[in-house]
This record gives structure tokens, sequence and C-alpha cells, in this order.
């Protein structure tokens, strides 16, 4: 595993193909949010001269890996029209067929298209072709071996873990900062010392699924490979980040990756219409930059990111996946950015057709005027808040970053009472 010496530095995985994967009109997740990016994208030239890569063209067999052939053969029958099992038992025994995993044409191989694109993501990393591969349409954490969950089908992100753990790498380092805790990949490497998860989520008191509690650190032989940041609903970017660099430098560095993968979800947002975080474009700007940071740190430049949640379809999610794509292609965009007026104008003729819940008028700025300037926590030392943070904000984030590092650090060998661990 070497560093690529291809003049390409980095892969856009793309297929319009990817709009199949598209549930009810009422649905929060409308794939016109990938449509929305990708056209946002080429306005602001981030896309000048990159050729995109399209989805592997996987079998079933790619899914296997980690989900059941009775999941699966359910998925595809239900999608064609012939299952033989009925609604109900449907819904109970694979999770299919609920308010959150309506029952749609073609969804087993619109599912699987997203899975293929991870995986070219993957294999495009992990062969040395390029250093860096973004899939905006995955990100589907939350699927379970043998149920849909949260919108989510198929876990592309354990299935190009499996795949990477299967060619060459022992030591992958997953992190997840969607607003809801990435538990199906959690559950998928729980007593699996090869994979560290981390994930930054609204607190499971607050916010299905209801896991993701610091004490969740990992089964067995693989304890600490678990790594949980719960955050109170109105988290805002400087007190994310303050939480964020507490925690995840220090594991990473412990833990030594040799690839990272990084689920993007953009839910977080203070807009999104099914969360409660607070913070803006800006701050998850931040956190996409920390994380190219990160891989160049310490594994060698490989990053792997891809999408997730983020429900302000047409305001919000085009233009933190904008960034996204920015940031890995080394094209940062400025937060002052103004955005095409042209662009602006088609996106709000496209919000006519998204559920009205979904459907906020476009931004027409790269950023929200969000401070991503945090004060670095310094120890259970009661630090005075900075101007502009109330001390129950902070002393509410300083309580969430102290449970995750005395849940988990010890596993590690750092000390969580020390700023310098």
């Amino acid at each position: 595993m070497t560093r690529t010496t291809s003049d390409e530095a980095a892969a856009v995985i793309w297929s319009e193909d990817f709009l199949s994967y598209k549930w009810a009109h009422t649905h929060p997740m409308n794939p016109v949010r990938l449509a929305l990016t990708m056209t946002l994208a080429q306005s602001l030239g981030l896309l000048d001269g990159v050729d995109s890569r399209a989805p592997l063209d996987i079998d079933d067999s790619a899914l296997t890996v980690v989900h059941s052939t009775d999941y699966i053969d359910a998925v595809r029958a239900v999608g064609s029209g012939t299952a033989s099992l009925s609604g109900p038992l449907l819904e109970r025994l694979f999770g299919l067929g609920d308010a959150d995993n309506p029952v749609f044409d073609g969804m087993h191989e619109a599912a699987r298209l997203l899975v293929g694109g991870t995986l070219a993501a993957a294999q495009a990393v992990g062969s040395g072709s390029v250093r860096r591969a973004v899939n905006i349409s995955g990100g589907m954490h939350h699927a379970m071996r043998a149920r849909a969950a949260g919108f989510c089908i198929y876990n592309d992100c354990a299935i190009a873990i499996r795949w990477l753990l299967d060619n060459g790498f022992d030591r992958v380092a997953y992190i997840d900062i969607d607003a809801h805790h990435g538990d199906g990949v959690q559950v998928e490497f729980a007593a699996d010392p090869r994979v560290l998860t981390v994930s930054l989520h609204q607190h499971p008191a607050t916010l299905w699924p209801g896991t993701g509690w610091p004490t969740e650190v990992g089964d067995d032989a693989a304890q600490g490979s678990a790594v949980n940041v719960a955050l109170m609903p109105d988290v805002t970017d400087r007190l994310w980040l303050r939480a964020f660099h507490a925690v995840v430098p220090s594991v990473l560095e412990q833990f030594r990756p040799q690839i990272l993968i990084s689920q993007c979800g953009v839910d977080s947002h203070r807009a999104d219409p099914l969360t409660d975080l607070a913070l803006t474009v800006d701050g998850q700007r931040a956190a996409m930059q920390a994380m190219r940071g990160f891989a160049e740190k310490y594994c060698d430049g490989r990053w792997i990111a891809v999408g997730g949640g983020g429900y302000g379809v047409v305001n919000v999610v085009p233009r933190s996946w904008a960034h996204l794509l920015g940031v890995v292609l080394d094209r940062d965009v400025d937060v002052d950015t103004t955005i095409n007026e042209s662009w602006c104008a088609t996106a709000e003729e496209i919000a006519e057709q998204v559920h009205s819940d979904y459907a906020q008028a476009p931004v027409g700025v790269m950023g929200d005027g969000g401070d991503v300037a945090f004060v670095p926590w310094d120890g259970d030392t009661g630090q005075e808040p900075p101007e502009g943070i109330s001390e129950s904000a902070q002393r509410q984030t300083d309580r969430a970053i102290l449970a995750t590092r005395r849940a988990v650090y010890p596993l590690h060998g750092l000390d969580p009472e020390d700023p310098r661990d």
C-alpha cells in the first residue's frame, strides 16, 4: 500500500442512476439533493477537468459480506412486486414497508447501485490509483444485517470496509459526523479490533435510533474500537468542533489507521427539519477539512468520503456536499462565494417538486456566516466560555467530551483527564 503516483489525485463517483433511490414524494430523503449538489459543483467550476467514475456493476454476492441472503431476497421481491410475505410480516421481519422505509419499485437495484458507488471509491483508493474518492450517494449507515432502517437498505459503508479488510488493510478508521448515530456500521464491527468506528451525533436520549451512548465501546477483544460522542441539541459549530477535536485526533493517532472513511451526513445543520443540532455549512466544511487533514497525517492521504443524512434538500445539502467535493478535490470553496443566480433559479423550480417540509428556498452564498473559531478543550478545569457561548452550553459539551474520554481512552492507554492525550 503505497502513495499513488497517478496524476489524478481524487476520484468522484457519480451516475445519474443514483437518482433512482427514490422513496415516496412525502419522504425526507429526496434524490434531488444529489442532482442539485452536482449541478452546483459544476457551476462553481469544482468539476472542471474531472472525469467522474461510474459505480461498480456488482451482483448480489457483493452484498452478502454484510447482509443475509433472506433479507436480500426480500428486498428484491418487494421491489419487483413478487413478495410472497404479507406487508405486516415484511415490516416486522425486515423493516420493509414502514414509514421510514416504504417500498418502491426497483429498490433492490437502486440500493445495490449505491453500494457499487462506495465500492468503486474503496477500490480506487485501496488499489492506489487515487489517494481520495467521494461518493455523495453513499453513507447508508443504519442498514443492519437483515433489516432496513433509517432510510437505509444496504450498508455501503460496512460493505466497503469488508472489501478493504479482505484486500490488504487491517486498520480501517470510520468517522461518522451525521446527526444520527452510525449504528449499523458500529454493530457490524463491534467485535473487530481492525476497525475503529467513531460517531459524533445528537444525544441518543433525544433522537432516533437511541444508540451511541459513550459507554458503547466495542465488544470482547475489540473494546475501545467504538467511540461515541453524544451531543445535546442546539450545539453550535464552535462547541461541536471543540468536542470533535477533543476526542478524534487522539484515538486516530493511537489506532494508526491505514485508511480513513468519513460518513459526511449533513443533517447536523441548524435548518435540518429532522434533527436538533445547530451547525452551519461553515462548521460542516471545517469538519470535512479536518478529516482530510487526518487522512494526510495518519493514513498517507488515503481518504474515502460518502454522503448520508441531510434533509434540507435544496437549501443545505447541495452547498454542504459541494464543499465536500471541493475538499476532496483540493479545490476548497470560500464560504463567502456567491452562488450563480441561474443555479438558484433552477433550484427554486425544482423545490416545487419536493414536499414542502423539505423544500426551503436555496441560499445564494456558500456559507451561513458561521463561527468556526473553537476554543480547544483544556481538561476538566471549568474553563470560562468565550464570548458568544453560554456557560451551560459549554458545560454540557464538556460533559459529553469527558464521558467519551473516560469510557474509551483508558482502553487505548490514554489519560482521559489530560488534554495532551
